[in-house]
This record gives C-alpha cells, structure tokens and sequence, in this order.
C-alpha cells in the first residue's frame, strides 16, 4: 500500500495514537473485525470494529474516520504509562525515538532513565565526554545513534540558540533524524499536523480497508 493512498488526516490520527503504543494487527471475528495487540505483557484488549463490507459509507476515508473513535478508546484501555508519554517534551521525544530504533521498549526504558540523569538537557548532551556517552549507550547497539544524537545537540546548540527546533523542517535537519522520527517529535511534542507513518500503521489500515498490498512496496 502506498503512503499516497492513505488520507492525510488519517495518517496524521495513526501517527499519533499508534506510533509506538504496541504492534498490532486485525484479525476478523466472526461478523466484526478486532484490533488485538501481539505482543504485550498486559491484559490483551481490543477495539471491535464492524466489517468495513457492511458500512454504509461511499469512500475509503469515510469508512476509516468511522474506525478511529474506536482506536481512540482501544489506545486509552491499554496504553503503557511509558516515562517518554508522561512528559513529551521534545528533548525526551527525540531521545526515546532514537532509542527505540530497533531496539524493544523494556531494553530501552532503563537506558531511557540513565541517560536522563546523566544529561538531563540538550546543552548537557552536546557537552558530553565521548568516552563517557558510549559507556552510557553500552548494551544498547548501533553506537552511531549516539554519536548522531550528540552531534545533533551540538547543532541545536550552535544552530538554534540551544532551544529545540520547532518545525519539522528544522527537526528533519539534525544528524540522525529521519522523515519517521522528524513526523514523531512534530506531531507528539509540538502537536503539529505531520504524519509520522511506520509498519505498524500501514498494517492497521490495510486491515481495516481490506487492501492486501505488501506495505513494504
């Protein structure tokens, strides 16, 4: 399924409530369709959705904006108080939007609270010794996450006063930031309407429109 086929207001909903939350899937039950999560420690919840056959409704978009109260109030029963959500500024967004690149959220969250305590700010971070950052990132992989989030640091610092950049654009701009992680940080920390589309979206709306294109094309 391409990016292009997926409305924009519904890229920008899935961006946000599903980003990161868990990786689910949809699975037909019976006369509904249900969104169940895979892989979770917790109680498995889902949202029952009615199959998009029956809808009354004359487009794709209409028939996916029927769906997304139902997202809303499944994200709400089951979401994680993950430390990066209780306080979204942009700094932790980034920080845990690095972190997370191929990595699983329970390795990550400990990293997440070290790393915080070490370099509780972006000037802090770009100050850091190289030495001592590659210590801290020990265990975690791809070493270059790190030393791409200090030199992105050290950009804020010399190319944005030392206060994070509000704009995608801007966001898109620093070392180690993709157009995911730049649609990530734009659309949790400063709300802005951009969409920040992965696997685990794509896979809910080609369910949900009963689109069996391979999403990775």
């Amino acid at each position: 399924m391409q990016n292009s086929r997926i409305p924009a207001g519904v890229r920008l909903f899935f961006s946000y409530v599903c980003g990161k939350s868990k990786i689910v899937t949809l699975r037909p039950v019976k006369s509904h369709c249900i969104i169940v999560p895979v892989k979770t420690n917790e109680r498995t919840e889902g949202a029952v959705f009615p199959p998009p056959r029956s809808l009354p409704m004359k487009t794709e978009t209409e028939r996916l904006n029927t769906c997304l109260p139902l997202v809303v109030a499944w994200y709400d029963r089951v979401r994680r108080p993950l430390p990066w959500r209780q306080e979204p500024t942009p700094y932790h967004v980034w920080l845990s939007e690095i972190m997370l690149q191929q990595t699983r959220i329970e390795a990550v969250i400990p990293y997440y609270h070290r790393f915080l305590a070490q370099y509780p700010t972006v000037a802090s971070l770009a100050q850091a010794e190289d030495e001592r950052l590659m210590k801290l990132w020990e265990g975690l992989g791809y070493y270059s996450r790190a030393r791409n989030l200090q030199k992105a640091a050290r950009q804020i610092m010399e190319a944005f006063g030392g206060v994070f950049p509000n704009t995608y654009e801007d966001i898109r701009s620093l070392a180690g930031v993709g157009d995911y992680t730049a649609g990530a940080i734009s659309s949790i920390a400063f709300h802005l309407p951009v969409p920040a589309v992965d696997g685990n979206v794509l896979r809910i709306l080609s369910r949900v429109s009963q689109d069996d294109s391979d999403i990775l094309k």
